[in-house]
């Protein structure tokens, strides 16, 4: 942790310096760099983006990442809503390695939606438990940091009905591998033979999403929802019976010139026998929970909500600005006693989770800014860099 973060801090500090600089022509790197922090081009103009990322963690070792984004806006009119696609790259010293890209896809006049997500890697995952009591343990045997490899590919086809509104159809693929009888003890205990070294979940729905927002990345004013239906089933070659329903409400209010008040609500239920742990709903990462590692609590159902006041930029400068951020949320499964005592929702085991953040105005035209928060919870806390806000 201490050495991401002093990263994060140099990088912050090379963003500052490289705003004020004028000229840097005579070297390439730097040329790059002050291309990139002094971008001016025409707000039609598609953008490409690329930086490093260095990290080290006891599970990967040293791990080197490239982050990059691409925005545009289709056949250059900015009447188009703005499309983006972000990947990350990385490698780690124990050979581990992966990239993961996800995408928000407009066609021209908006009238199709392509939103989406595509993972492969072969890296370890922690894992603490599938329900709400067996993650909310803090013995040090509690957690199991498995190697797997996964191929995720969900994607949602939707096109416009109405102003704002779409429907279309959604698609999920998860492949994992490289289980063993020690590992599926821990993480498939409910499954049969434990000599499975294989996992196939393949889903087919529906979805509707109303989205009046300009900019993904960075929302100042309207209404995002989405409602997803998803049936996974063994005529899909699937090897579970279950059905996802997910929804997700997101709302901005300007507050005074440049700032934002931002509100998310969102629900997960996972409905079905003996759902797999990487089909439960997940707590954490960078944008719902934030100061949680993605996974670390893990159960059927998930309910979450956050707000967060977002001062894009400061009234002193152009392009620095801050945001402060709550949520509280909880994952928990069927009510299995009759007095609600285990696993359904209870509002004891609420968790919640603050923080606060930095923010660079990256692409000036855009209006994209590049972000690191840092999130504050009972187990500790967690810092995200990163392009974008959180929601």
């Amino acid at each position: 942790m201490k050495k991401q973060l002093l990263f994060s801090l140099l990088f912050f500090t090379y963003l500052s310096f490289f705003s004020q600089l004028k000229d840097t022509s005579s070297n390439i790197i730097f040329g790059y760099i002050n291309t990139l922090i002094n971008d001016t081009s025409d707000a039609s103009t598609a953008n490409f983006t690329t930086y490093p990322v260095i990290a080290s963690a006891p599970e990967t070792s040293w791990q080197f990442a490239l982050s990059s984004l691409y925005v545009y806006s289709a056949n250059k009119n900015l009447s188009n809503r703005l499309s983006e696609l972000k990947s990350y790259t990385f490698y780690t010293l124990k050979k581990q390695y992966g990239i993961n890209v996800d995408h928000a896809l407009y066609t021209d006049a908006n009238k199709w939606l392509f939103y989406g997500k595509v993972k492969v890697q072969a890296a370890p995952l922690d894992f603490y438990g599938s329900d709400f009591a067996e993650c909310n343990l803090t013995t040090k045997d509690n957690k199991f940091t498995p190697d797997l490899n996964i191929i995720n590919f969900k994607q949602r086809a939707l096109r416009t009905i109405a102003p704002d509104l779409y429907v279309g159809l959604e698609f999920d693929l998860q492949i994992m591998n490289n289980f063993d009888s020690a590992i599926n003890v821990r993480v498939r205990p409910n499954e049969s033979p434990l000599s499975n070294t294989k996992s196939n979940s393949v889903g087919f729905g529906a979805g509707v999403i109303y989205n009046n927002i300009h900019n993904f990345l960075n929302p100042r004013k309207g209404v995002f929802s989405e409602f997803a239906f998803l049936r996974y089933s063994n005529a899909l070659k699937s090897d579970y019976n279950l059905t996802s329903i997910i929804t997700d409400n997101r709302f901005y209010f300007p507050v005074k010139e440049n700032n934002i008040l931002a509100f998310q609500f969102y629900a997960q239920y996972t409905i079905g026998p003996n759902p797999p742990f990487n089909l439960i709903s997940l707590m954490g990462g960078e944008s719902l929970m934030r100061g949680y590692y993605l996974g670390r609590y893990r159960d059927r159902h998930l309910l979450a909500t956050q707000i967060e006041y977002r001062i894009l930029p400061f009234t002193f400068s152009k392009r620095w600005g801050a945001s402060v951020f709550l949520a509280m949320g909880q994952v928990f499964g069927e009510n299995i006693s009759e007095d609600n005592s285990k696993n359904g929702f209870q509002f004891k085991n609420i968790l919640p989770t603050g923080g606060a953040g930095l923010r660079f105005l990256l692409f000036q035209e855009k209006d994209i800014y590049f972000r690191v928060d840092y999130g504050v919870t009972k187990n500790g806390g967690n810092y995200y860099l990163t392009l974008g806000e959180a929601f």
